[in-house]
C-alpha cells in the first residue's frame, strides 16, 4: 500500500522581531513568494572558491571572490 502526503500550504505567520516592538508578517518583504533574494546576474566557479577557502581555513574576501566570477 503506497501513502500519498498532500502537500501542506500555510499561510504567513506573523513574526514579532526582538529588536522593535512591530510585528511583521513573513512573506511580506517578498511579495513574489520567494525566500532569496534575486540573482545578480553574475556566475561564479564556486567549487573552486570553496577548495580556496578550505585551503585557507577562512571566508574568501571580496576581491579574492572576483577571481571565480566567469
Amino acid at each position: 500500500m503506497i501513502s500519498v502526503r498532500e502537500p501542506m500550504v500555510c499561510d504567513t505567520y506573523a513574526i514579532t522581531l526582538n529588536d522593535s516592538d512591530s510585528a511583521m508578517r513573513f512573506g511580506d518583504e517578498m511579495p513574489d513568494s520567494r525566500l532569496t533574494e534575486p540573482s545578480d546576474g553574475k556566475i561564479y566557479r564556486l567549487r573552486e572558491a570553496i577548495l580556496l577557502s578550505k585551503r585557507l581555513g577562512r571566508p574568501l574576501t571580496e576581491s579574492e571572490m572576483a577571481q571565480f566570477e566567469a
